[in-house]
């Protein structure tokens, strides 16, 4: 079936799913495969939970006397096209987010602020891979005015193939910096691939990015495009948004103000001042798409993580500084200064591998190790192998874990109280978990 049959058939079935545990009547179900899975043998158990439409690559679980099976070449690339058939049709201004750190924030930040004034569709949670973002477009819709598209990438090409998926309008790299360099090979490697936004919208007439003034490497990656600067304080630019942090005790005061008109202060619910950026950020972008300040100032006031990143949690004993769904050692290294410079006591930090770092690893997590040592926190908890070995023989009376598991444990045998408590790892460590017992 070419892609403009199965347009018709989507647009008299616009809810698609990938799940069949997941299956809404009349819904399409999109038979993916996976390393551990193959979504073609939950077709039939799809159709039979209510969809109205299964679609398949591999025919022996297609019935061909069944029209509801509709068979493909490849369950993926169709739904990549589909997607990308139903952006063109619906045509919609898409904004593009990606970036090493802060993308996830500041996707958040952006449709909460674009969100005062117009109709916004934005990327839910994490989906921001080669199946997160055709889902996304999926749910586009005529009513919707912007959408804030987030792009994620952890090989070479990876934003080259969600950007064609997307054709985004306009975008936004947060930063570049060390993260998957498994994959990517180098930082050099992290700047070409994040790169590849730019490099789209560079061939469109006229595009637009908004740009983070204070990053050398993005200027001289987005040359040959129109800016829209944003940044700290610097009289020598022609920033349309400039701000400052007031306060960090706990959660990030900062000001802020556009062109030369009077400083605005806004009071966050984010921890962090490296969470500056991500407001200014969605400032700027609200501002280009008719947001007053006044609304700017209400909704980066009002927004409230939801997803272990830069949270704030005050339980019965502690508070909790949750920001365990990510870490690289660009993310680590601006935790770990954002807390020392917190005026609380006593500080305990609880801190787990950060991956795919390849043969960077080790060195990256001795930096971390004397970046502790530097900070004479009255407890450190590290998890995993690779935290276990840069501490080794350190001398410093940091405890150490294999897993989680195994610091819960721990945690499980004292009520710690009193303590400001900085949780940060990579999401497979799965440290969120240590939260409960805190």
């Amino acid at each position: 079936m070419d892609i403009a049959s199965l347009y018709h058939i989507f647009q008299r079935h616009p809810q698609v799913t990938t799940d069949s545990r997941y299956c809404p009547e009349g819904a399409m179900f999109f038979a993916l495969k996976g390393e551990r899975f193959n979504g073609n043998a939950f077709a039939a158990k799809a159709l039979e939970s209510g969809c109205a439409y299964a679609v398949v690559d591999e025919t022996a679980f297609a019935d061909s006397a069944d029209k509801r099976y509709i068979l493909v070449d490849n369950v993926l690339q169709t739904l990549q096209q589909l997607a990308n058939y139903h952006r063109r049709h619906v045509g919609t201004l898409i904004i593009g987010v990606t970036g090493t750190n802060g993308k996830t924030t500041t996707k958040e930040l952006m449709a909460t602020v674009l969100k005062q004034v117009h109709r916004v569709l934005y990327t839910e949670g994490n989906l921001n891979n080669a199946i997160g973002v055709p889902l996304t477009l999926l749910r586009l819709t005529p009513d919707h005015d912007i959408a804030v598209v987030e792009m994620g990438a952890s090989h070479p090409g990876d934003i080259r193939e969600l950007v064609e998926i997307a054709e985004p309008d306009m975008g936004i790299i947060t930063n570049v910096g060390m993260a998957h360099l498994q994959g990517f090979g180098s930082f050099e490697g992290v700047m070409r691939t994040k790169g590849e936004l730019y490099d789209f919208l560079r061939a469109k007439s006229g595009a637009t990015v908004f740009i983070n003034n204070d990053s050398p490497h993005l200027a001289a990656m987005a040359d040959g495009l129109n800016l829209i600067r944003y940044g700290k304080p610097d009289d020598a630019a022609a920033l349309r948004v400039s701000g400052e942090v007031v306060d960090c005790a706990p959660c990030l005061r900062f000001r802020w103000r556009m062109g030369n008109s009077a400083w605005r202060e806004v009071q966050t619910n984010l921890i962090g001042s490296y969470n500056l950026d991500n407001m200014l950020a969605a400032a700027a972008v609200g501002l280009y798409f008719g947001v007053t300040p006044a609304q700017v100032d209400a909704a980066l006031a009002g927004y409230v993580p939801q997803n272990n990143r830069s949270q704030l949690r005050e339980t019965g004993h502690n508070h909790l500084i949750v920001d365990a769904y990510n870490a690289n050692p660009t993310s680590m290294a601006a935790a770990l200064n954002n807390f020392r410079s917190m005026e609380v006591a006593p500080k305990m930090v609880i801190l787990g591998d950060m991956m795919e770092l390849g043969t960077c690893s080790t060195t990256e997590h001795c930096k971390v190790v004397e970046q502790l040592q530097e900070a004479a926190l009255e407890r450190v908890c590290l998890v995993g192998q690779e935290f276990a070995s840069a501490a080794f023989g350190k001398g410093t009376e940091f405890l150490l874990f294999d897993n989680v598991d195994q610091l819960c444990s721990e945690l499980a045998k004292e009520q710690i109280s009193g303590y400001y408590i900085l949780i940060k790892g990579s999401n497979s460590m799965r440290l969120a978990q240590a939260a409960e017992l805190l």
